[in-house]
């Protein structure tokens, strides 16, 4: 697979994730993966490009297309466990799992709302931040 005359990925060789076909790739001019997206929230994000390579070498284009509010809460409770953590926040009765706690100066959190309900959490923040809306 090439983009403008530089190889993303050599499926020439084997190996089920592109990163170790590049790593096995005797060709030096591979393109330079400069950015890594790990969640949906890196895409949301994302003020780039829209297309976009998994990790298995498939590319795929993201548009955004729906609008979500972003409203901010309070932190009521972060329940820190073995593997990620997990916030509750005032006014929602469910939590968000995170993979690591914020920092404790982070008292409020950024949840979008899809169709009205509180979906993802977005961000994290010192202090509460006005009500906006974001392209998803």
């Amino acid at each position: 697979m090439y983009v403008d005359g530089r190889i993303v990925d050599d499926r020439n060789m084997p190996g089920a994730s592109l990163g170790i076909r590049r790593i096995q790739s005797p060709f030096r001019e591979l393109l330079p993966l400069r950015k890594s997206i790990n969640s949906f929230n890196g895409i949301v994000k994302n003020m780039g490009n829209t297309t976009y390579i998994d990790s298995n070498g498939v590319c795929f284009t993201y548009e955004k297309t729906e609008m979500c509010t972003l409203k901010y809460h309070k932190i009521r409770k972060i329940d820190k466990k073995d593997v990620g953590s997990i916030i509750w926040v005032k006014g929602i009765n469910f939590s968000f799992d995170v993979p690591r706690p914020p920092a404790p100066e982070m008292e409020w959190v950024g949840i979008l709302y899809f169709k009205g309900l509180p979906w993802k959490l977005y961000e994290f923040s010192e202090a509460k931040k006005n009500n906006t809306k974001k392209k998803i």
